[in-house]
């Protein structure tokens, strides 16, 4: 007599996943073990959204699940059933203008190597949100959560402070006289 178990299917333990992906509603079924991480890079295509430390310290990974920066390596797919997920994929427009985050890396060169930068942009986007306009301890409070060995932080600080200009400037424009 074997005190082996046997082996479970894989379809015992899986997840209907349902969420809007950058705008467009996405409807998967996924291990039940399957992290934000894999699902957006492996299932949705989404390549923007970096593997690195898979054990979220480095914020490469850094997605917006309903407005909140998100450490995708670390969570389950499960958990974003029902949710707004965003992707760095998803911040320019349909038409291929930039967001003011990330005109404003581009600007004053806050991406250096460009590996940290979807996460940076990802986890500032929800800063702006929150708080139009930050000051300088508030921003880089924020960025703490991400690891960059390129830029020493002050080009990423920078970007910031003119992503907050730019997107200021856009709210005058836009505002009825």
């Amino acid at each position: 007599m074997s005190l082996e178990s046997p082996e479970p299917s894989q379809e015992t333990f899986t997840h209907k996943v349902e969420f809007e992906l950058n705008g467009s509603p996405e409807r998967h079924s996924v291990p039940t073990s399957t992290t934000v991480l894999d699902l957006l890079r492996n299932s949705c295509g989404k390549q923007g959204v970096r593997a690195s430390c898979e054990r979220s310290v480095c914020g490469a990974c850094t997605v917006l699940v309903d407005d909140l920066p998100v450490a995708a390596c670390s969570t389950f797919a499960f958990d974003i059933d029902g949710a707004r997920v965003e992707t760095v994929e998803g911040l320019a427009a349909q038409d291929g203008t930039l967001s003011a985050q990330q005109q404003a890396f581009r600007e004053c060169g806050g991406f250096q190597c460009g590996f940290c930068t979807s996460g940076m942009l990802m986890v500032t986007t929800a800063l702006l949100r929150q708080n139009p306009q930050p000051d300088r301890e508030e921003i880089r409070d924020w960025i703490s959560s991400n690891t960059c060995r390129c830029t020493g932080y002050e080009m990423v600080l920078e970007s910031v402070e003119r992503a907050a200009e730019l997107a200021g400037a856009k709210q005058q424009d836009q505002a009825p006289e």
